[in-house]
């Protein structure tokens, strides 16, 4: 470290379990983020004397929702034209290199499109066991930002997803990608997330609101703070160089708009019992 500028070069593989099927960090701590989602989320189960094995069955439906929902979202968002040519790589973990397929794990995951294959995950439980939708989101919205942490971690670890260059003492050198001290946007990300986290679980704890106001509180926090950071992104492919704003910008509009619409809706009348007391 020179200056305050951290040279970062992490190896993002652990160890390697066979030549081809390494164990890699972001996996590591993508699983990591997920149990102590759930984990927050029993907790209110617990506390509202709902039943966890309920909450078992709704992690099967997010887990599922997540990966698929954020590696559409990559392929179809980012990179369409490459992946309708290559589509087996769209589903598994694989990748064709010097003729031969290769195991790579997936490579691209978009956050934007596991949150839409979440919301359509809870969608497809609640029609399936008659829950109202917009309490499930509100009973999982705080664990979301926890596991997200974990992810950008993740993305840091794997040196990518990073930022612009900067002249601050607080940049990072990506040595695996260049020597250029750059904003390590990965945990500005992190950071906002652990922030959300705690003021969701603030109110969680001292309000009792309508249902849909606590996940759309959520969308606008999180998603705001997205929209912000993107900023100080580099642009991940080479379309959004002719753009204004960015493919993340422009995905996290559509949330913002529709946290909004929850939060200052009219009250209903027929409110749901809100999660309360929660510790």
């Amino acid at each position: 470290m020179e200056d305050g500028i951290l040279h970062w070069n992490m190896d993002p593989v652990i160890f390697r379990i066979t030549d081809t099927f390494p164990l890699k960090y972001y996996g590591l701590l993508f699983v990591t983020g997920l149990l102590l989602g759930y984990a927050v989320v029993r907790k209110i189960y617990q506390r509202e004397n709902i039943p966890v094995a309920d909450l078992d069955k709704l992690l099967t439906y997010i887990v599922i929702g997540t990966v698929v929902g954020a590696r559409l979202g990559h392929c179809l968002f980012y990179e369409p034209l490459y992946y309708l040519q290559h589509p087996l790589e769209i589903f598994l973990p694989i990748q064709k290199i010097d003729g031969a397929y290769t195991f790579t794990g997936y490579q691209g995951l978009a956050s934007h499109g596991g949150g839409i294959g979440v919301f359509i995950a809870i969608l497809l439980y609640c029609k399936k066991y008659k829950s109202r939708p917009l309490r499930i989101l509100d009973l999982v919205a705080m664990a979301i930002p926890l596991t997200g942490t974990f992810i950008r971690l993740g993305n840091f670890m794997n040196s990518e997803i990073y930022g612009k260059p900067t002249d601050g003492n607080w940049g990072v050198v990506f040595v695996r990608d260049d020597l250029i001290p750059r904003h390590p946007t990965q945990l500005y990300e992190a950071l906002s997330y652990l922030l959300i986290f705690f003021i969701l679980k603030a109110l969680y704890r001292n309000t009792e609101k309508q249902e849909g106001y606590l996940f759309g509180l959520f969308l606008i926090l999180l998603f705001s703070a997205r929209f912000t950071i993107e900023f100080f992104k580099e642009n991940q492919v080479q379309f959004e160089n002719q753009i204004p704003l960015n493919m993340g910008q422009i995905l996290s509009i559509p949330f913002i708009l529709i946290g909004m619409a929850l939060v200052f809706r009219p009250l209903s009348s027929a409110r749901g019992p809100g999660v309360k007391n929660f510790k």
